[in-house]
């Protein structure tokens, strides 16, 4: 049997930043675009100190209540600094021009892979700041590569694409970091709307929205993305190398566990294709993995949905499609696209010569962010679940693009103008 730890003893007194007092010291700057990483400063959403923090909010989004619960269980020291030797990045990504344009990238920090380096001298001086992007080698290996092998869609290289269907990648982890008075410009709001707005429906738990508009940085508690590259890394930011490129939100079901009511996984692995084909031939593919599961509704609604839709008096249609998403949500969607370019700034994008969607809502997002789009890729019709066909036709009739007829009928164009994405 194994003695628990002793958990670590913290003050009687518990200050809240609404408090008098309770702000504590000015917190080092942040310069929003700033040319140079020590002028553009660290950002600090740790609780080892709280005299240095300089965000609203912590880090590891929703992971951060886990650590919460580690702590209270004793599991963690609560002021533990992470050890980050030999975690650098595997590959060098920027900096690119784009990092440095406050408007261009307002969702994530352009410098959090390079912590170690581009703040030294902050470490020197015993501040805790931890990296928000990760970025290493991977292998992935899905049944379908091996079949689109077998089927000769793909070809057997030996450097991009081995034997078996494994691809050699290069993946990076990226946490939300959000720069609030670009988040709101985006949005069409003022940043303070958007501040009490997600103070009040986050039932409060960020008091430092509304207290502190010194702090113009925010760590929400929400999903991050995952990037997969293919081919030379270095080739991805020149538009003279040619690039194809899937942005695809999460959906459990059909990604993970093959669900057929959606055309998600079909789409994502189609997209990986397009992926590998670009890098043998002397390009390179990116896959942009966004945290926004049920179109950012949650699978419990998702779920909800699908009942909804498959009980309906006459079953389900593209007609009903998307309004049995907002009878049970509210509202049809909520990834809301105009975030999403920030990682393609990231990344040094100015042309994708194959973007892998038929998504008027994301193709619109990433042109209006001023990222060029050579063609359009859409899903081949064998790769459609049959049980999928719904979901494409109400989306093709609410403007998904596509090669084809767009469907038509009395109820199917009373789809039309909804501009559902996925």
């Amino acid at each position: 049997m194994t003695t628990p730890k002793a958990k670590p003893k913290r003050p009687k007194a518990i200050v809240l930043t609404s408090h008098p007092g309770g702000h504590g010291p000015k917190p080092a700057p942040v310069v929003w675009g700033a040319k140079d990483a020590l002028e553009r400063g660290p950002l600090i959403g740790t609780v080892t100190n709280k005299a240095q923090r300089n965000v609203i909010g912590t880090h590891a989004g929703s992971y951060s209540v886990y650590r919460a619960v580690a702590v209270a269980a004793g599991a963690l020291d609560p002021l533990r600094k992470p050890d980050l030797t030999n975690t650098s990045p595997t590959h060098a990504i920027g900096p690119f021009t784009q990092w440095f344009d406050p408007t261009k990238i307002v969702s994530l920090d352009p410098w959090g892979a390079l912590v170690s380096d581009a703040f030294k001298p902050f470490f020197e001086q015993g501040y805790d700041i931890r990296p928000t992007i990760a970025i290493t080698r991977a292998h992935i290996q899905m049944p379908e590569l091996a079949d689109a092998v077998s089927a000769g869609r793909l070809q057997v290289d030996g450097k991009i694409l081995k034997e078996g269907g494994a691809i050699r990648v290069v993946k990076a982890a990226l946490e939300p970091v959000w720069y609030l008075p670009g988040v709101a410009a985006r949005f069409g709001c003022s940043e303070a709307d958007l501040r009490r707005t997600l103070f009040e429906h986050t039932a409060g738990m960020f008091p430092e929205l509304v207290t502190r508009n010194d702090l113009e940085v925010f760590l929400p508690p929400i999903g991050g993305a995952t990037v997969y590259m293919f081919g030379d890394v270095a080739s991805i930011p020149d538009p003279s190398k040619p690039l194809a490129v899937r942005v695809h939100d999460e959906c459990n079901g059909s990604d993970v566990f093959g669900s057929d009511i959606c055309t998600c996984r079909p789409y994502l692995t189609h997209g990986i294709e397009e992926c590998v084909r670009m890098a043998q031939a002397g390009g390179s593919g990116v896959i942009v993995y966004n945290r926004k599961e049920g179109r950012a509704l949650g699978e419990v609604t998702k779920f909800l949905v699908y009942n909804a839709r498959k009980r309906q008096e006459g079953g389900d249609s593209a007609a009903q499609y998307f309004a049995r998403t907002e009878c049970v949500a509210g509202v049809q969607d909520m990834r809301f696209q105009e975030l999403m370019p920030d990682t393609l700034h990231w990344l040094g994008i100015s042309k994708i010569d194959r973007f892998v969607s038929m998504s008027n809502m994301k193709h619109d997002a990433v042109v209006r962010a001023g990222i060029q789009i050579t063609e359009r890729v859409p899903i081949p019709d064998e790769l459609i679940p049959p049980d999928a066909r719904v979901e494409m036709d109400a989306k093709m009739a609410a403007g998904y693009f596509t090669e084809g007829a767009v469907p038509d009928g009395n109820e199917l164009a009373k789809a039309k103008g909804r501009g559902l994405d996925a």
